[in-house]
Formats: C-alpha cells, structure tokens, sequence
C-alpha cells in the first residue's frame, strides 16, 4: 500500500497538501514547557558522574516510576491525546480537541493529555463536558505554570523518559493532533514501539488532514521511496477531519482486539494505601511484548 491509510467522503483531502487551516495562534504568557524547576535532568544527561550520584539517581528515578504506577494504577484504559500548548479556546482545534475528547470519553475511556493548556486542556475539558474521566501527565515546569483546570488526577515527572512510559503504559490508542516538536516525537515515539514490536498495533489517528497531509506525504513519497520504512508502516497511520471517524476507528481497533469490556475496577488493597481515578473499561487480557509494553487498569 503506497499511501497512509484515509477516510473517505467529504472529510478526506489529498494528501498531497492543502492549506485550509490558519496558522496557529500562540496563547498568551509565557511558553508552556520553557523549562523546568530542577537541573536534575540536564545534570544527569550530561555524562558520567560519580558512581554515588550515578545510584542516587538511580534510585530517585525508580521512586518517580512506582510513583506514577501508584497514580495511575486504577484510571482505567486510556487514549492519550497529544497537541499544541499554544491555541486558545478560539482557535478550531481547540474545539476540535475539545469534541475529541468528548467522544473518546463517551466511549469509556480515560482522556490522558500532558494536563497543559491549548490542545491539552481541550481533550480534557471535552471528556469532564460529558461526564468521563480526565487525566494529565506532565514534566516538572516553571512555577507560574498551572495545570489545565480539567483534570481529576495530574502527576507530575522530573524526568521525561518516565513520563513518556506512563503516557504509553496505560494507553489503547492515541489521538494526534496539531503541534510542534514536542508532538511529533511523542508521536513518532508511539509509531516506533508499535513498528518494533514493544507494543502490539494500538491505533495511531491523526486528526486534522490539512496540517497533517505534507508530512503524510514526506513519508509517503521520500521514506517509502528511500526504503527507510515499509509499505505496511504506512497501516499504522489514520488520518481524518472526523471526530466520528476517529473514535469509530479507535472503538474497532482497540475496545475489540484489546478485550475491553464494562465492568468493575480491580479491587484496591487498603494495606497497600492504593487510591486513584475510577475508570469505565477493565481490560481482560493486555496483549504486548515485553515488559514495559502496557499494563492492566
């Protein structure tokens, strides 16, 4: 198959290109992940440290994953919807976030976002407009930076390798849509486990045809070409105008091919002090490879 697969009828466009969508429009204050409060993470991607510093940090990254496995233990299959800090509630893909994030909602799962602003805050604000559960994950900013006021639960990571894992642990299925580099390596982050094998084939949707199409089309006709990736890699990419469209697709496949299924949450263990966010689906079987490819609500 040459091209990604589309939807058809009147929400599909070429993906040759197209430039129907205004630029975006940064929101005001300050950048949304200018930096962050501790040099903990530089520090320790700058080389070798001593071998004491090197267990400290060891062991602290440890904590913040059994941290976060704690947190996120109970709040029930997710899809993580990645995007741009930077629109506002006028901008159309905020609205449009916002509609994605109550359809994935009504479908029963838990909205996970990075629990900023722009895109973030629009997934979900759009789970909590319909009742369902809204969940963020985020490195440690500056300050002034305020979590999206949509949340029931936001945990917050030093490190950003750890908050990629939750991000990908506890996800069915992930929704992309318009952002910057902080976006496209989340997103390329979840094509490359998928393509590798370290997660099964969770649906990758891509929403917003008209901000999306050229880079469709580079991979399309430079990588296939090239031989940099296979005609199947193109499989792994949905693209759509339709919120509709993508939640039907994230329904059949991952609700059905994962074993989710409407029931009751595992029991919490009160000697073990477990807590946390009340989903709506309880996986039967988590099918991956390897350990760190996903875990059961």
């Amino acid at each position: 198959m040459d091209q990604a697969r589309h939807t058809a009828g009147s929400d599909t466009a070429n993906l040759g290109g197209g430039t129907g969508v205004s630029p975006p429009r940064p929101a005001t204050g300050e950048p949304w992940a200018k930096g962050t409060r501790s040099e903990g993470e530089s520090v320790f991607l700058e080389g070798p440290r001593s071998r004491g510093s090197e267990l400290f940090r060891a062991f602290r990254i440890f904590l913040e994953c059994i941290r976060g496995f704690r947190q996120l233990h109970f709040v029930g299959p997710c899809v993580t919807v990645f995007g741009s800090a930077r629109f506002d509630e006028r901008h159309p893909y905020y609205k449009l976030a916002r509609e994605v994030g109550s359809g994935l909602a009504r479908l029963g799962f838990t909205v996970m976002t990075g629990g900023g602003p722009g895109i973030m805050e629009a997934a979900n604000r759009g789970a909590k407009d319909v009742g369902g559960k809204s969940i963020g994950c985020n490195i440690e900013l500056p300050q002034e930076q305020e979590p999206n006021p949509y949340l029931d639960r936001f945990v917050e990571f030093r490190y950003f390798f750890v908050r990629k894992v939750m991000l990908v642990k506890y996800s069915y299925g992930f929704v992309i849509l318009p952002g910057g580099f902080g976006t496209l390596d989340e997103m390329f982050e979840a094509l490359t486990l998928i393509q590798t094998g370290k997660i099964k084939g969770f649906p990758v949707v891509l929403v917003g045809i008209d901000f999306w199409a050229p880079l469709v089309g580079f991979i399309r006709d430079r990588l296939l070409r090239d031989k940099t990736v296979s005609p199947q890699d193109l499989d792994l990419l949905f693209i759509t105008d339709s919120v509709a469209q993508a939640c039907a697709h994230i329904e059949k496949s991952a609700v059905g091919p994962f074993g989710l299924k409407r029931s009751n949450q595992p029991k919490r263990r009160w000697w073990l002090m477990e807590f946390g966010v009340k989903g709506t689906y309880k996986p039967a079987r988590r099918d991956a490879t390897g350990p760190d490819a996903g875990a059961s609500a």
